[in-house]
């Protein structure tokens, strides 16, 4: 029971006016697409809690960069506020990342990272994936994949080395 999640998010009720734009690259830093949604107006803002503080990742004039690396296992959302700051990187574990019917796509593998740019992180939905494994909506082997890409992830992430994080700027640039 992999969740399947398009990058153009049609069915995200919340936002009632927005514009949507994607591009593909393949270039020596980044093959696969990227995407920008620009949230205009909203019926109700969306908050969540971390790190004991709320945090406002959807509003009125805010915006979502998504990156979706084909030769990866992850996909991640940058999240700006009104003012083009960026609010966190969300990073989703996926079972694979393709392009069905010209739409692309992301297989959801229910671990997810959040990363703010402060530098703290915050590991996300670890029972979420146990329960999946338990309940056999994911195989073994995906279970393997989500832990080892997870890992590598958090590693890079920790000693600076994921690039795609450094690259969110210069995409949402290509995209506005």
């Amino acid at each position: 029971m992999v969740k399947r999640r398009y990058l153009h998010r049609n069915d995200w009720d919340r936002i009632i006016k927005r514009s949507y734009r994607e591009k593909e690259l393949n270039d020596e830093q980044f093959v696969g697409y990227i995407s920008l949604i620009q949230i205009h107006k909203v019926s109700q803002p969306l908050i969540t809690k971390h790190l004991n503080r709320e945090i406002c990742i959807v509003d009125n004039n805010y915006s979502w960069l998504q990156q979706l690396p084909l030769n990866e296992c992850f996909a991640i959302t940058t999240m700006f506020n009104s003012e083009g700051e960026i609010i966190q990187w969300y990073i989703d574990i996926t079972n694979e990342n393709g392009i069905e019917n010209n739409m692309p796509y992301m297989d959801d593998l229910f671990l997810d990272l959040i990363v703010f740019p402060t530098g703290e992180i915050i590991q996300k939905d670890k029972e979420e994936l146990e329960e999946a494994l338990k309940n056999k909506w994911i195989t073994e082997q995906q279970y393997v994949l989500a832990y080892k890409t997870f890992n590598k992830v958090l590693e890079e992430i920790q000693n600076g080395n994921f690039k795609y994080l450094s690259m969110s700027l210069q995409h949402r640039s290509y995209l506005i």
